[in-house]
C-alpha cells in the first residue's frame, strides 16, 4: 500500500505580509495513521524540500498527540525535509493520494499542473483522492474523464465560509472555498464549524477543518482495504 502526500511549498499567506504553510496536524495525525496501517508513505511538494509550516499551526493551542510526536520525530522531520519534487513523481507508483490544508496551497497546488494531471490521473485509474479542509481547493480547476469540473455533482467538504471569517483572512485568501466548490456544482457538505466530518463520494474523500483529518485519513484506508 503506496500512498502520496502532497504538501505545498507556498509560506506567503498572498500580499498580507503573513506566513502561513501546510496545517502541521492536518499531515501529522494521517502520517501516522498511514504508518501504522502499514503504509509506505510518500511527501512530495512543487518545490521538493523542506515544505512551510503554518507557523499558527505551532502554536500551543494547536498541538495534538501527533503534532507533538511529529515535532520529535527525527525520521518524520528528515522525510518531510527531503519531500520530492512533484515533477518527480509517477501517479502509477501510488494507491491513493492525500493533500493536508493549510492556507498555503491557494497560491500554488490551486493551479500546479503538474499537480492537476498527477490528480486527474490517479482519478481515470479508480484510485482514491483525499483532501482536508483548504486541500478540496487543488481539485477546483482538475477535470473528470468528460472534461467536467471533478467535483461537479458530488458530495464535497471543505473549509466553510464562517470558519475563514473565524480566523480573520476572508479579505485575503484568493477564493472562499465552500463558494467555489458550490459555484462548480458540488454538493457542498458542511457540519458547525470545527467539528469533524468525513465526506466519501465514490473515490473522492473529503473534509471539512482540522478535526477532521483523521476521519479523512480513516476513510482513505478503508477504501484503500476494500479496492
Amino acid at each position: 500500500m503506496k500512498i502520496l502526500m502532497v504538501l505545498t511549498s507556498n509560506d506567503k499567506l498572498g500580499d498580507s505580509g503573513q506566513k502561513t504553510g501546510f496545517w502541521a496536524e492536518e499531515f501529522a495525525t494521517p502520517y501516522y495513521l498511514f504508518k501504522d496501517a502499514g503504509a509506505e508513505v510518500t511527501i512530495a511538494s512543487p518545490n521538493g524540500g523542506q515544505p512551510p509550516v503554518d507557523p499558527n499551526s505551532e502554536q500551543a493551542d494547536a498541538q495534538t498527540p501527533a503534532t507533538v510526536k511529529l515535532f520529535d520525530d527525527r525520521d518524520a522531520k528528515d522525510q518531510l525535509a527531503t519531500s520530492l519534487k512533484l515533477a518527480e513523481v509517477n501517479a502509477d507508483d501510488y494507491d491513493a493520494v492525500y493533500y493536508p490544508g493549510g492556507h498555503g496551497l491557494l497560491w500554488d497546488l490551486v493551479n500546479d499542473e503538474i499537480s492537476l494531471q498527477l490528480i486527474e490521473k490517479l482519478w481515470r485509474q479508480g484510485k482514491p483522492v483525499a483532501t482536508v479542509c483548504h486541500a478540496p481547493a487543488v481539485l477546483v480547476n482538475a477535470k473528470d474523464q468528460q472534461g467536467e469540473a471533478l467535483v461537479k455533482g458530488r458530495k464535497v467538504a471543505g473549509f466553510s465560509n464562517s470558519e475563514e471569517a473565524n480566523v480573520g483572512l476572508t479579505d485575503v485568501v484568493p477564493f472562499l472555498l465552500e463558494d467555489k466548490l458550490v459555484e462548480l456544482g458540488a454538493d457542498y457538505q458542511k457540519v458547525p464549524d470545527g467539528e469533524s466530518i468525513a465526506v466519501v463520494d465514490g473515490q473522492l474523500i473529503s473534509g471539512q477543518n482540522p478535526a477532521s483529518s483523521e476521519a479523512v485519513a480513516r476513510a482513505l484506508l478503508k477504501k484503500l482495504a476494500a479496492n
